[in-house]
């Protein structure tokens, strides 16, 4: 098998897929390539919390010998990509972003670790990620930087995965999202993310923020890619039983059948109160693209957010705490300020309020779906504010009603449950800057479509921090 060509590491998952697949590329030269680079620039970017150097060149030598002997199992074979540090990894550490279980050391792989190990992939090693998937790191962890800029924010839980991807460090990841942490990591860093349904993707294995309002979903450079990864960590598992059980639809098949007719829904005035000109400027530039290509554009009314957004983090804390009870109070003083005082605020909400929050979910659950009675997809910002530097970051505490405008167009679909896609469509001050659709639940296929299409008329997605 030929070795690995010159300036490969920003190819899209897919193009190496088949490039794999006709042995031009090899799986275990791509590996050799991706642990140079990661060795190279992951000084600087922190994206890493734990290398599997030595299993990843094992897994690509079985993988280069299977595809030789004519038994290619897909897309993924041989790919390297990396996952999030909150999804167990049988015998390597797996501390999500905490230092009370920095020696935890899984005696079995998460669903989703095992179904993309028997997809073929090889897996290079875990990302860093917040304390406890909440929104700040453990004050003893380096936060990844942003590759584009390392003067700018690289989103909040799923930080590690964004920029390790962005930085052409793996083909591909796996992140979490309970309030917006694969949405803002992969519009502040020009990736595609996919949010599935709540119970589409297991979350066995995987280290709980907030049971309702988790979603495990992939990370990549485009929708087929993402929708690779969706293929095989998609799913019923015994070990879950919220997953859903319901049949996995051929969602690389749903990328090539475009948007002609889809039913593309708009708020005007939601997606427009309060955004900076550049974020209008390309949700502008995707109305015209999709418009271009067929789709059918229908103005909406979403329904106000304003007390669903309130209601996300008093609904985040309860279940928060109830997830950390065996290690607090009993550990406290190992926490980190942030993740311990929204655990605090869980411990003392009271059944009554708790129980008000979740029929204003129900109710809000209901409206929402309502709204896909007349719209395929629901295209929103995914934050209403140019992209967000460092210094701005560090004054968030100070700050509430930043706090709520960066969660308006995120934890709303948290609590839903819908599932969603970012795609990357535009700069700001040379950052990228992402926009959002949503559909139905289990409406994963639609999205795929729908960014696909996008996607083959565009080529936002194909830029790349110079590094």
């Amino acid at each position: 098998m030929p070795s690995l060509p010159d300036a490969t590491h920003y190819l899209s998952l897919s193009e190496l897929a088949a490039r794999i697949q006709a042995r031009d590329i090899s799986p275990v030269a791509v590996t050799r390539s991706q642990l140079e680079r990661i060795e190279r620039l992951d000084t600087e970017l922190h994206s890493f919390a734990c290398m599997m150097a030595d299993t990843a060149l094992a897994e690509a030598e079985t993988a280069e010998a299977e595809i030789a002997a004519g038994r290619y199992r897909g897309p993924l074979h041989g790919v390297p990509i990396a996952v999030k540090d909150l999804f167990w990894t049988r015998g390597f550490p797996t501390a999500a972003g905490m230092t009370i279980h920095r020696g935890h050391r899984p005696r079995e792989d998460a669903t989703v670790v095992r179904r993309l190990r028997e997809a073929g992939a090889v897996l290079l090693g875990k990302l860093q990620m917040t304390e406890g998937a909440y929104s700040d790191h453990h004050p003893l962890v380096t936060p990844p930087r942003n590759p584009w800029n390392a003067a700018y924010w690289t989103g909040i839980s799923s930080s590690g995965s964004a920029a390790a991807t962005a930085a052409g460090l793996c083909y591909g990841s796996l992140g979490s999202d309970t309030g917006g942490s694969i949405r803002w990591p992969c519009a502040a860093t020009g990736l595609t993310g996919l949010k599935p349904s709540w119970g589409r993707v297991s979350r066995h294995g995987a280290f709980e923020l907030a049971a309702t309002l988790d979603h495990v979903g992939p990370m990549a450079r485009d929708t087929r890619d993402v929708a690779a990864i969706l293929q095989v960590i998609a799913g019923p598992d015994p070990a879950d039983p919220t997953a859903l059980n319901v049949p996995v639809p051929d969602y690389l098949a749903a990328s090539s059948q475009g948007v002609v007719g889809v039913r593309i829904g708009i708020d005007p005035a939601w997606n427009s109160d309060g955004v900076d000109a550049a974020t209008q400027a390309v949700l502008a530039g995707a109305i015209m693209v999709y418009r271009a290509l067929g789709a059918e554009i229908i103005e909406v009314h979403v329904p106000d957010v304003k007390q669903i957004v309130a209601d996300w983090a008093p609904n985040c804390a309860v279940e928060a705490a109830l997830a950390h009870e065996a290690t607090y109070p009993a550990r406290k003083g190992e926490y980190g300020p942030v993740l311990a005082s929204v655990i605090e605020a869980g411990r003392v909400l009271s059944g009554l309020d708790y129980q008000r929050i979740l029929l204003r979910r129900m109710a809000f659950r209901g409206r929402i779906g309502a709204l896909f009675g007349d719209i395929d997809l629901l295209l929103t910002p995914v934050q209403p504010v140019p992209p967000l530097t460092l210094a701005t970051i560090s004054t968030l505490g100070e700050q509430p009603g930043l706090i709520a405008d960066l969660q308006r167009y995120t934890c709303p679909f948290n609590m839903t449950g819908n599932p969603t896609l970012t795609l990357p469509g535009g700069f700001s001050e040379r950052m990228p800057i992402g926009f959002q659709l949503v559909a139905a639940e289990l409406g994963e296929a639609m999205l795929i479509r729908a960014g696909a299409a996008f996607q083959a008329a565009t080529a936002w997605h194909r830029r790349h921090p110079a590094l």
